[in-house]
């Protein structure tokens, strides 16, 4: 029975445009990079990625493969109605498709969008409280981030609307009894955000169970800092100053993301 789940995945690489096959290395990279800090599902949850200079495309996990053995060759390249634009053997997952088609079609300005379900994001989900501004990594979020109540297990396309009007023009989203959902206007910057919403969770839930008053800021000083912390990320299109330090971390572990 050896190899008989091995898995052959023809090369991409020279039969796309550089820019496209560049996006599926970063997006290669970022799978590997979230496998890394141990914020995956089995096969479950998705990172899409837009390709460069074609709005309506955008790239998905393949349905089926653990984060760890994701490569950019193996990407699903789908457009807004969940059709394969280049051939391939992986599906997608159904929820993947029904958030990621609803935030790409919706926000132009988002290139990348990150959803997890971690233990610490499910249980800050579940907290009628929401986020707390405990941690300088959770007041990042003061007054800038969304909540979409629970619906069922994302399948239905109707859901969209809903996802859309609650996220606004939000960078970073509760998915109530759920998870997590983090945008960027790169790759980098939609990690970096998913990176800090993920530790104020694990911050919010460690604070709550000390068992003693929690200090909140002043009003006056979560203004500023929110708008501190927002400060790096204005006006900013290009990559995020922390990803190349992520795609050198990756190299170093395990390159083959970018076969």
């Amino acid at each position: 029975m050896d190899g008989a789940f091995s898995i052959d995945i023809p090369s991409l690489e020279g039969k796309v445009s550089e820019e496209e096959w560049q996006a599926r290395v970063n997006l290669a990279c970022a799978y590997r990079i979230v496998d890394y800090y141990g914020w995956t599902n089995v096969i479950a949850n998705h990172i899409s990625l837009r390709v460069p200079g074609v709005e309506e495309h955008f790239l998905l996990n393949p349905y089926g493969m653990m984060y760890d053995e994701v490569t950019a060759s193996s990407l699903v390249k789908i457009d807004l109605e969940g059709k394969k634009v280049i051939n391939s053997p992986f599906e997608i997952n159904q929820a993947g498709y029904v958030i990621h088609s609803a935030i790409h079609a919706a926000r132009k300005d988002v290139t990348c969008a990150i959803h997890t379900h971690t233990e610490a994001g499910m249980a800050v989900s579940a907290q009628k409280c929401g986020l707390l501004p405990l941690s300088m990594a959770a007041i990042r979020f003061y007054d800038n981030i969304a909540y979409h109540d629970y619906e069922g297990v994302v399948l239905e396309v109707e859901e969209r609307e809903s996802i859309v009007q609650h996220l606004g023009d939000k960078f970073a989203m509760i998915l109530k009894n759920h998870g997590l959902l983090t945008l960027g206007r790169n790759l980098g910057e939609a990690f970096y955000l998913m990176y800090n919403l993920e530790k104020a969770c694990r911050s919010q839930l460690a604070a709550m169970a000390g068992g003693t008053e929690l200090d909140v800021p002043s009003e006056e000083v979560l203004k500023k800092s929110a708008a501190q912390s927002w400060i790096p990320n204005n006006n900013r299109t290009d990559m995020h100053p922390t990803w190349p330090a992520l795609v050198r971390k990756m190299d170093r572990i395990d390159p083959s993301y970018r076969t």
